[in-house]
C-alpha cells in the first residue's frame, strides 16, 4: 500500500500534507546525515526528530545559483533564482526603481498616478481582466474596506475608502508569504521558501493541492484577518492567472508581487476580446451573404 507522503494524503500526527521530492529523499537518509544537511555547511536545515523541518525544506543556496545574498530584501525589484534582476520585460524595474516592490504591486490600479487609489479605480482594474462585475464589487469592497485605514494620514477614517500608496506598507499582514517586510520590501528567500517548501514534486509552480498546503503552513495562531486574508489574495492570483493546467508558475507568481503581470493581462483580455469581436463580425457577415 503506498503511504501517505506518496499519496499527498494529510498526515494527522504531523499536522501537514505531502513532504516535497526533495524532503522524501531526504527521509530516506540515515539520521545523522539528516541532522546535518546540507552537507558542507556549518549550519542544519532540517532534524529528524522534528518531521515538519524535513517535510518543509526553505530555500539553501546551491552551487550555481543565480541568487545572491537571498537573506537580503530588495526594496525595488522582486528578485528570485531565475530572475536575480526583477522584472526586466517592458523594462518595468528600471521605470518603477522609484518605487518600493510593494508599491510596485498596486501602480496598475493608480492610472493617474496621483498616489491614491479609489474603489472605482479597483473596479476597473478588475475588470479589465475580464472578471465579472459582481466578483469585481466583492474584490473592490474586500480590498478597499480593509485596506483603506492602515494606509490614511488621518485617524479618521476616509468615508471614501481610498487607498493612498505611499503608506502600502502598513498594510502588511500575517500568516501569508512574508514576502514582503514591513518596509515594502521584497524578501528573496521567504519567495523562494514557498516553493521548497510547497512545490510537491519540483513542478515549477503550485497546484491547489500545494496552494492548501501552503495556506495551512503559513497560518499563524489566532490570526483570522490574516488567513481571511491570505486566502482571498490566492484565490485571486489563480483567478487572474488561471493556468490551463492548473499549476501557478513560480514567475508568474513573482510578477504578481511587482504587480508587472497586472496590466499583462489586462492587455491579454482586451486582445482577446478585439479577436473575439472580429470573428463575430465575420459570421455576421458571412450569413449575411448566405
Amino acid at each position: 500500500m503506498p503511504s501517505a507522503i506518496e499519496l499527498g494524503a494529510p498526515d494527522r500526527k504531523n499536522g501537514d500534507l505531502t513532504a516535497t521530492g526533495d524532503s522524501n529523499e531526504l527521509l530516506s537518509l540515515l539520521k545523522d546525515q539528516i541532522n546535518n544537511f546540507p552537507p558542507g555547511k556549518q549550519y542544519s536545515i532540517a532534524i529528524k526528530e522534528v518531521p515538519v523541518t524535513v517535510e518543509r525544506l526553505p530555500y539553501y543556496p546551491k552551487d550555481g545559483d543565480r541568487l545572491q545574498d537571498p537573506g537580503t530584501a530588495r526594496v525595488n525589484i522582486a528578485a528570485s533564482n531565475e530572475s536575480p534582476n526583477g522584472t526586466i520585460q517592458d523594462n518595468w524595474a528600471e521605470e518603477h526603481k522609484h518605487q518600493t516592490v510593494v508599491q510596485q504591486h498596486v501602480v496598475y490600479w493608480d492610472k493617474d498616478q496621483d498616489g491614491i487609489i479609489w474603489p472605482l479605480n479597483t473596479y476597473r482594474g478588475c475588470r479589465a481582466w475580464g472578471w465579472n462585475p459582481i466578483l469585481c464589487l466583492i474584490a473592490t469592497f474586500l480590498i478597499n474596506v480593509n485596506l483603506s485605514y492602515p494606509t490614511s494620514p488621518s485617524w479618521i477614517p476616509d468615508p471614501f475608502f481610498r487607498i493612498h500608496i505611499s503608506n502600502l506598507h502598513k498594510d502588511k499582514h500575517g500568516s501569508d508569504s512574508m514576502a514582503f517586510d514591513n518596509e515594502g520590501r521584497f524578501k528573496p528567500q521567504n519567495f523562494e521558501d514557498l516553493f521548497s517548501k510547497y512545490d510537491r514534486g519540483n513542478k515549477g509552480g503550485l497546484d491547489a493541492y500545494d496552494l492548501i498546503r501552503m495556506h495551512k503552513g503559513q497560518r499563524m495562531a489566532m490570526d483570522f484577518f490574516g488567513w481571511s486574508a491570505a486566502f482571498f489574495e490566492w484565490l485571486a492570483t489563480y483567478l487572474l492567472l488561471w493556468p490551463e493546467d492548473g499549476i501557478l508558475r513560480k514567475d508568474d507568481v513573482r510578477r504578481i508581487y511587482d504587480g508587472s503581470i497586472f496590466q499583462f493581462k489586462a492587455d491579454e483580455y482586451a486582445e482577446k476580446k478585439k479577436h473575439h469581436g472580429r470573428a463575430n463580425k465575420t459570421i455576421e457577415s458571412r450569413k449575411k451573404q448566405a
